[in-house]
């Protein structure tokens, strides 16, 4: 699968994993929903019910921006099968700055539901990699 090809199977899927480490390099995954403008992807802090609006994923991001997203399409017929990886660099943007609000308005098109509550995550895609069956 080409760059081109799992940049677009990526931007189609409705959910990511978000895979990021903490200061003693324990991993952290999260499932998160997402827009894909060019080689950025952006996911932002939603109104949802929580603990705490500092995530431990966003923390982690500041420490090491070094970021993996995964999207994957499973069937029961294996010649279906697919995933596609995202390599990135993680930057945690506050909601009021000029591309925190245009990543939210993105977000807002893909899933209505979206109401941003906080900061906004953007991966600054370096590699697209992905496997087909097909």
């Amino acid at each position: 699968m080409n760059a081109d090809d799992a940049r677009e199977r990526f931007a189609a899927a409705r959910v990511a994993r978000l895979a990021t480490t903490d200061r003693s390099g324990r991993p952290h995954l999260v499932p998160i929903v997402f827009a894909v403008e060019d080689d950025r992807v952006y996911s932002a802090v939603d109104a949802k019910p929580k603990r705490t609006t500092a995530l431990r994923r966003l923390a982690n991001v500041r420490h090491n921006p070094a970021v993996a997203l995964l999207v994957d399409h499973y069937d029961d017929d294996w010649g279906a099968l697919w995933w596609v990886r995202a390599d990135g660099h993680g930057r945690v943007l506050d909601s009021d700055v000029p591309e925190a609000r245009r990543a939210i308005a993105l977000l807002l098109e893909r899933y209505p539901q979206q109401r941003a509550a906080g900061a906004v995550l953007a991966v600054d895609v370096y590699r697209w990699s992905g496997w087909s069956a097909r």
